[in-house]
């Protein structure tokens, strides 16, 4: 059996910058009052006039991870595409970086676990590459959480945590021994589903009757999070997952290089930091810089790391996820 090893990595975010300071403008908040409850300071919003969508910052960072793996479009096997907000109800958006980049007719598939996609996706494209079906394939998480936002002082709560953006991933076949990816944990508590989600338009609850109800007080086609329950549960899976991944690869926690949590919260981040009494070089969060970009927010944070020169040849990576579903799960990877 093969194993599968990361050999791109691509990120893309707005140009458009968004600070506290510039929510002010739409609600009732101030930059203290966001950094003690998250550690943000800024978001990029997508610039309705420049063209981006989630598909498009996709294929924008999946060009600078295929370039970087030494690959050209036509080398991909297989496309994963991770988001919970694509630019059509369907299809989804992998279809879209197929036809964007011009790739032949691969395979693409679409994967909605919000906050852990990009684990998921991971998990999915690796276990294509171990059975030895690929031999390359693009791993994308994007999103464009700016066009669906309440922009009111009512729904600061949400609307203050997320960002737009975009990361990509090249994951290709690996025939050295304990390398690459060493294995993902996926999990799921759908009985929470409704303390982090959007309600509606959907299939039991579509456009017509809410645009018919014309009830100012419907917030069902808005985010909704109930910040202290997702908290307390997120901090609580976070642990598990690394601890699972650890103890299947028979590591301590002393043997992580880098860990690389979903940008949700720093507040959580730090918890599980201490927790774990990692020391700040071995924790990657970029929170501060571009909120919370769900699917994205692992692999932009991986690839700034990796640009950094964070994480070297043969250090042990973790990746941990938590978020809507409730979903959450790890992959431990040596570098």
């Amino acid at each position: 059996m093969y194993s599968s090893k990361i050999t791109g990595l691509g990120y893309y975010v707005p140009e458009n910058v968004v600070t506290n300071d510039d929510l002010t403008q739409w609600m009732e908040t101030s930059d203290e009052w966001i950094q003690e409850r998250t550690g943000i300071k800024e978001r990029r919003w997508i610039d309705p006039k420049s063209g981006d969508t989630t598909a498009v910052m996709g294929a924008k960072a999946a060009k600078i991870a295929i370039e970087r793996a030494g690959l050209t479009k036509d080398d991909i096997d297989f496309i994963v595409f991770a988001t919970l907000s694509p630019d059509m109800y369907f299809p989804g958006g992998g279809v879209q970086i197929q036809d964007m980049l011009d790739m032949p007719t691969i395979g693409a598939l679409d994967v909605r676990n919000q906050c852990s996609g990009f684990i998921y996706s991971l998990s999915v494209a690796d276990q294509f590459i171990k059975t030895g079906m690929y031999k390359n394939i693009l791993v994308i998480g994007a999103e464009n959480h700016s066009g669906g936002l309440e922009r009111s002082t009512r729904g600061r709560g949400v609307t203050v945590i997320f960002g737009d953006g975009a990361g990509a991933a090249v994951l290709s076949r690996c025939e050295e021994k304990g390398k690459g990816i060493l294995s993902s944990h996926l999990h799921s508590e759908g009985k929470h589903a409704e303390e982090l989600a959007l309600i509606g338009p959907s299939t039991n609850r579509w456009v017509p009757e809410i645009i018919e109800a014309n009830d100012p007080e419907d917030t069902s086609y808005f985010p909704h999070m109930n910040g202290q329950f997702v908290f307390k549960h997120a901090v609580v899976r976070f642990s598990e997952a690394i601890v699972e991944g650890l103890q299947a690869n028979g590591l301590e926690k002393d043997d992580i290089d880098m860990l690389i949590p979903h940008q949700a919260n720093l507040r959580i981040a730090q918890f599980i930091q201490k927790k774990f009494q990692l020391p700040n070089e071995k924790v990657y969060n970029n929170i501060m810089r571009y909120g919370n970009t769900t699917a994205a927010s692992i692999i932009i944070a991986l690839t700034e790391a990796w640009e950094e020169g964070k994480i070297k040849d043969n250090d042990l990576v973790v990746l941990a996820a938590f978020g809507s579903g409730f979903t959450w799960g790890s992959v431990v990877i040596r570098w």
